[in-house]
């Protein structure tokens, strides 16, 4: 039993160390590479959980290898503190995606978003301007509404009523339906005279250049956290095996703790 445990999680923390370098090496590249917000948005977050998860791993591998119980008692107190975050991660997760939801519209394929349908602390994120701007980067850069519009620039308006777009695609790259805006592409539309007369300020906000289009409308916006919204949902269940997984290789941690404190006590005999 004693080998046993001592192995395992000698076995595990190798398999998370030999993961952790092509971690922190796509930081380093992100970094080094990343010409726009978004992409540097991402390395210093990949570098530091590449690199948390190597220092842990060696403490596991090297506590529970070479029976150093200081090392193994550093590693079971961090495992304790990552299952407990993930945890309230995992609740916290929950709390805050169970408001909102996109508009059925009749007659139409997609749905549209209000930003005030979701929670406060989710629509706090994206009315912070610094905040928004990272994510309006990204939006831009990732070419989100160029390539909405070259798949259904060959759709009629009837056609392209009946697509079903997704939170963002109809949140960012087309005008909100009560702007009554006439349709000439999927990202192109004549803006009656009286629109600063609307009652929906989205629809003074949409220009046709493929870098305004409605990124700073308040669609947009909705459109965003309703994607965010579906992923941490994903996220959090995903969490959930993972808090699973962890607490076994806690519980056999804590046997390999257990087995190296017995032999300080009780040397085995040759």
């Amino acid at each position: 039993m004693v080998k046993l445990s001592n192995n395992l999680v000698g076995i595990l923390n190798f398999i998370t160390f030999l993961l952790s370098i092509p971690i922190i090496a796509g930081g380093i590249w992100l970094s080094r590479q990343g010409t726009s917000d978004c992409e540097k948005f991402l390395d210093t977050p990949v570098i530091v959980i590449g690199v948390f998860l190597l220092l842990v791993s060696l403490a596991g591998f090297i506590g529970a290898c070479c029976r150093v119980r200081w090392l193994l008692w550093i590693y079971l107190f961090v495992m304790f503190l990552l299952i407990l975050l993930l945890f309230v991660f995992t609740i916290f997760a929950f709390a805050v995606t169970n408001k909102g939801a996109g508009k059925v519209l009749s007659n139409r394929g997609y749905k549209e978003y209000r930003l005030g349908d979701y929670s406060n602390w989710l629509q706090n994120r994206v009315r912070n301007n610094k905040d928004w701007n990272r994510i309006r980067s990204c939006l831009v850069d990732g070419k989100v509404c160029a390539e909405f519009n070259q798949t259904f620039a060959s759709e009629t308006v009837e056609q392209f009523y009946q697509e079903h777009l997704s939170s963002i695609q109809s949140g960012c790259c087309k005008p909100a339906d009560e702007c009554n805006f006439t349709y000439k592409t999927p990202t192109q539309w004549d803006k009656p005279a009286n629109v600063s007369s609307f009652s929906n300020p989205d629809c003074g906000l949409w220009d046709n250049r493929p870098e305004k289009l409605c990124f700073d409308c308040e669609s947009c916006k909705g459109g965003v956290l309703d994607n965010l919204k579906r992923n941490w949902k994903k996220v959090a269940i995903i969490n959930i095996v993972i808090l699973v997984f962890l607490i076994i290789v806690y519980s056999i941690g804590c046997c390999a703790f257990r087995n190296s404190k017995e032999e300080n006590h009780y040397p085995r005999w040759k």
